[in-house]
């Protein structure tokens, strides 16, 4: 108010000199100044609109709303561990390593492996995961990790951290089945139930090596910030846990049970492994048909494995699939999918490819091999939900949910701070790369885009990138679980 009263002041002290020195004027004159002047001093500074950030989110929280029904009861499993979470250059400088060329090692069987499989996914900005093989050499490796003051341990794996983000909803009852240490058991929402036959005497630890946006190690710079993981993680390798999970089933009554950890087989033997998937393949075929089967992926790199479980295994039972940008291009490699030619992504995968590849896979569900209704695709810039028509509702809530978790969780804030996310992603597309796709828009008005392609439908909106992320690990399990508590299965 007093930048006003000191307007009215100055306003008054200018008419009466104006009077005094220019007695000729007359009275009307001075009137008309003196309100002239006194409307430009009243009105209200021109409002500026708020940044495209706030905007977003804004719209978002418009358009999130809870199904008409929600899932009352979610089983959880299979694997879950505890996470060691530490600079990925400062552990490797702690090992005496150095950065020589870089590889992708499929398996990680020496710290030379690890050093070179880091560098490889660093300087890509990716998000992997391996499985190292040396048990000896990994127990050293994690005590350097732990005498790290700067390490911190979380709930890990993907089935705890699904479950941990479930339990949030206080209405829900969710069941946790894995290997489930004393330390893990600790971190754990005391709303996530854990049978007994799930504990054990010791905690599966994996290492989470993150690294920021711009960070360098050598000459390799990271583009984005990530993480790359890596464990010697012998029983959520065996999935020890998926009989454990499915016998509780019957008293539990879930309507929804999510089931992640298969990438953590390709630490097996291949005769193991494809036994041990045959094994759970048996298990799941006894699953009663109206409990909705969410399969999580994670990073692989075997392709006999991922064929296994398209084609055979998995993906006969599954309605619903998770997976990121790595995931689905390996997928689509395995199978010889679409744009199987493109090696890697290079920045923001092209919103066209992606599409081609998520209607491939569910047009794949039509066939009796499977029945997929629904992907939830996530990358750092955007997420795209895909569903068969008539299978699923209130997916525009769930992907904007999806998105709004994705901003919150890496900024580690209740809400999203529009001064500490960026927009990155463009706001006008091709909806297909294989055929004469449509132009589609969003904008903070419109932020969720729908379109269809012969009986699929299309939900897309961009994530608010955190420009310092807190903690980049988990956050595909939290985008998928958010996603699932604001989706309602209409039928299968």
């Amino acid at each position: 108010m007093w930048p006003k009263a000191v307007c009215v002041g100055l306003l008054a002290i200018s008419l009466g000199l104006l009077h005094h020195l220019h007695p000729e004027i007359s009275d009307a004159a001075l009137d008309y100044l003196s309100s002239s002047l006194q409307s430009i001093a009243s009105r209200e500074p021109a409002s500026s609109s708020p940044p495209i950030e706030e905007a977003f989110s804004a719209a978002w929280d418009r358009l999130i709303v809870a199904p008409s029904k929600h899932w009352e009861r979610v089983a959880v499993g299979v694997n879950a561990c505890v996470d060691v979470v530490l600079s990925g250059i400062g552990l490797l400088q702690a090992l005496a390593l150095t950065p020589q060329s870089s590889e992708d090692h499929m398996v990680l069987n020496t710290q030379e492996d690890l050093a070179e499989t880091f560098l490889h996914y660093m300087q890509q900005g990716a998000a992997a995961e391996r499985f190292y093989s040396d048990a000896k050499s990994f127990a050293h490796i994690s005590r350097t990790a732990s005498q790290d003051p700067r390490a911190q341990h979380f709930v890990g794996g993907n089935a705890a951290l699904i479950a941990q983000r479930l339990a949030a909803n206080p209405d829900m009852e969710v069941l946790l089945c894995g290997p489930v240490g004393p330390k893990l058991h600790e971190l754990l929402d005391e709303r996530v139930f854990v049978p007994p036959t799930s504990l054990q005497e010791e905690d599966e630890y994996h290492l989470i090596l993150e690294y920021k946006s711009g960070e360098q190690w050598g000459s390799r710079q990271a583009p984005a910030a990530s993480r790359f993981i890596f464990s010697h993680d012998l029983s959520n390798g065996a999935m020890t846990s998926l009989e454990v999970l499915l016998s509780s089933l019957e008293v539990f009554q879930p309507k929804l049970l999510v089931l992640s950890g298969l990438h953590m087989m390709e630490g097996l033997s291949r005769e193991a492994r494809e036994e041990r998937l045959r094994e759970a393949a048996a298990s799941l075929s006894e699953v009663p048909s109206d409990i909705l089967i969410h399969l999580e992926l994670a990073s692989m790199t075997d392709g006999d494995l991922m064929r296994g479980i398209i084609y055979q295994q998995v993906f006969p039972f599954i309605s619903s699939l998770g997976l990121n940008e790595q995931e689905l291009l390996f997928l689509s490699h395995s199978a010889s999918g679409p744009h199987a030619s493109i090696s890697a992504w290079s920045g923001i995968p092209e919103v066209g490819i992606v599409s081609d590849i998520l209607f491939w896979i569910l047009k794949g569900s039509k066939n009796e091999a499977s029945s997929l209704t629904r992907i939830h695709f996530h990358t750092l810039a955007y997420h795209i939900l895909a569903t068969i028509d008539g299978f699923w509702g209130n997916q525009v809530s769930a992907v904007a949910a999806g998105a709004r978790v994705a901003g919150t969780q890496a900024c580690a804030s209740e809400t999203i701070d529009a001064t500490r996310v960026k927009l990155k992603t463009p706001l006008e597309f091709s909806t297909s790369r294989e055929q004469v796709g449509s132009t589609v828009r969003v904008s903070a008005q419109e932020p969720v885009a729908v379109w269809i392609r012969e009986g699929v439908t299309f939900h897309f909106t961009p994530v608010l990138i955190c420009k310092e992320p807190v903690r980049t690990v988990g956050l595909g399990d939290a985008i998928s679980a958010e996603g699932l508590l604001f989706s309602e299965a209409t039928s299968q």
